[in-house]
């Protein structure tokens, strides 16, 4: 048996795992102002801590299902450089469906069974660092 190789498998976890994060992180960023598509990708970026990045065609992908399914408007805008742009707003439908996801699926990290188990893995790897002498 070949043994675990930590890095690889991370790296696998967290393609998966950010897959279906972006939705996320684009709404939040909807939820605090419009945004056009270009500029999500760098403000994804900065507000997921560089944690995701996107390509140009997953924001505008993101953006046209999130269109279709009511959860963002969009509106034509004059530029001061250039053509109009189309900046992008959530709906009072994607904020629901946003505050919803983040009830139930965020903020049960902050819940105290959930935050001490956290805590619980983390504590333990660092008396394992400090026990082989990596401190």
């Amino acid at each position: 048996m070949k043994p675990l190789d930590v890095q690889e498998s991370l790296l696998q976890w967290e393609e998966n795992y950010k897959r279906g994060l972006l939705s996320f992180w684009m709404m939040l960023l909807l939820a605090r102002q419009e945004m056009y598509a270009y500029e999500m990708q760098a403000a994804v970026e900065a507000l997921s801590q560089g944690t995701l990045s996107a390509s140009e065609n997953s924001i505008y992908r993101a953006l046209r299902r999130f269109t279709e399914a009511g959860l963002v408007r969009s509106e034509l805008q004059p530029s001061e450089v250039g053509p109009p742009r189309r900046y992008f707003s959530l709906t009072p439908a994607g904020r629901e469906l946003l505050e919803a996801f983040i009830r139930r699926n965020i903020l049960v990290f902050q819940s105290p069974p959930v935050a001490e188990a956290i805590r619980g893995v983390l504590e333990s790897e660092e008396q394992v660092e400090v026990k082989d002498g990596k401190r």
